[in-house]
């Protein structure tokens, strides 16, 4: 659940301790589930100046995102790497 005036994103109801990127990355995956994203569209999307970081910046991001992610439900990966195109959101079944 994405609570966009706080700013905040919660996974099993639990509030996620994100950093303004982070929140921003997880907030463009959330809002589009199953939808591959780019590495060039996430930092489009979630950076203030995209072109001052690298693509993999974004690899280092949900890495970060994926262990707050599984400290809340360690069986769930719900971050897809699909390789050589980006990153999606599981959709739920």
């Amino acid at each position: 659940m994405v609570d966009d005036e706080r700013k905040l994103i919660r996974f099993h109801g639990r509030p996620l301790d994100l950093s303004r990127i982070e929140y921003r990355l997880l907030k463009v995956l959330v809002e589009r589930p199953g939808r591959v994203f780019s590495r060039d569209e996430l930092m489009e999307r979630a950076w203030d100046d995209p072109a001052a970081s690298f693509d993999r910046t974004v690899d280092a991001h949900v890495k970060t995102l994926r262990a707050k992610l599984r400290a809340i439900a360690p069986d769930e990966d719900p971050i897809v790497t699909h390789r050589g195109m980006g990153y999606s959101l599981r959709e739920q079944a």
